[in-house]
């Protein structure tokens, strides 16, 4: 544990654009997190290899998605935002870890049969290893939660037992991280399929709303917003996309549901479908401002690239010393 407040961890793939989702179902809620944990959170870029990236185009990503956690309202000077591929003991953690985990947990996990399907061109190694980096990234600061969503889950359970196996071995080495399930973000479904989630790898843009996006491309995606036939402004499961419009205001005006569906009674949705947009348009101007100020601070943003790749590294260096000096590997001479 660093200091008296336990440890958080989580992180984003430098791959695609943030969506809505993104923003508010996990990184608007990490902004006040600060306040109870020491927080690491990584612009995980060595995944994001697992497919096939543009390397001018995947530095880019990288450096948007720092500058957006920034940018959301995460303060670099209270938490340690940083790239994954800067801290070399992510790679180091991970060769070590899978020589404590087995084929056959790897073989069940989801995302693994998922990208598969999708990538059947490239099925790597690293994709099949995917958990035990993700396992590293973990264990490495001695994370005590993780926020994570259902997705997440089963990525979570292997760390935590590859964690347990290597305790059981060489003693209280690692802590076993719990799940994070604090506040709810708000679950984001697509603007075309409201059956599934909102996705920064959806091939429908039409479905997605970027952080970026300008607000006449907003405008018009809500307007596109797949509704019903039903008519009325009503918050229920067989209207699943005026469900997803009302989650989406609500979020982004901080009202109830019932407020909103009293606000539009007896209101269409072609009145409906433009408010949300303008909640949406302007919730996300302040994020977009400071995004397009940062951009310009290129030594500011450079300097916390630099700063905290140290402090990851200061406190990722302590956990993996005592892992090697457990499994035999020969001291460092300094």
């Amino acid at each position: 544990m660093i200091g008296d407040e336990k440890i958080l961890f989580s992180g984003m793939q430098a791959t695609g654009n943030l969506t809505l989702g993104n923003y508010l179902g996990a990184l608007k809620n990490w902004v006040s997190l600060a306040d109870e944990y020491t927080t690491f959170y990584c612009v995980v870029d060595e995944h994001s290899i697992t497919v096939r990236q543009d390397p001018a185009e995947l530095r880019k990503r990288a450096r948007n998605l720092l500058m957006l956690y920034i940018a959301a309202g995460i303060d670099p000077e209270k938490n340690c935002i940083y790239y994954q591929s800067h801290v070399s003991g992510h790679a180091e953690l991970a060769w070590i870890l899978n020589c404590f985990t087995y084929m056959g947990e790897l073989q069940r996990m989801t995302q693994f049969k998922d990208k598969s399907a999708k990538h059947a061109d490239n099925i790597n190694a690293g994709l099949f290893t995917y958990p035990v980096l993700m396992a590293a990234d973990i264990l490495l600061y001695q994370a005590d939660v993780v926020p994570v969503g259902k997705d997440q889950q089963q990525h979570l359970e292997i760390t935590r037992d590859i964690a347990q196996r290597f305790n059981s071995i060489y003693g209280d080495v690692f802590t076993i991280p719990e799940g994070y399930y604090g506040k709810a973000g708000a679950r984001i479904m697509s603007l075309q399929d409201p059956d599934k989630k909102m996705s920064k790898s959806d091939e429908n843009t039409n479905g997605s709303i970027y952080l970026m996006d300008d607000p006449d491309t907003i405008m018009r995606k809500f307007k596109r917003a797949v509704t019903d036939s039903v008519g009325s402004i009503a918050y229920n499961e067989e209207q699943a996309g005026i469900r997803n419009l009302i989650d989406i205001y609500c979020a982004c005006t901080d009202k109830t549901p019932e407020e909103v569906v009293r606000e539009f009674d007896g209101k269409g949705y072609g009145e409906f479908k433009p408010a949300v947009g303008e909640a949406v348009v302007s919730r996300l101007k302040p994020l977009q401002d400071e995004f397009h100020r940062l951009e310009k601070e290129k030594g500011y943003i450079d300097s916390i690239i630099k700063n905290n790749a140290e402090k990851a590294s200061y406190y990722s260096n302590k956990t993996l010393r005592k892992v090697q000096k457990k499994i035999g590997f020969p001291e460092r001479i300094r």
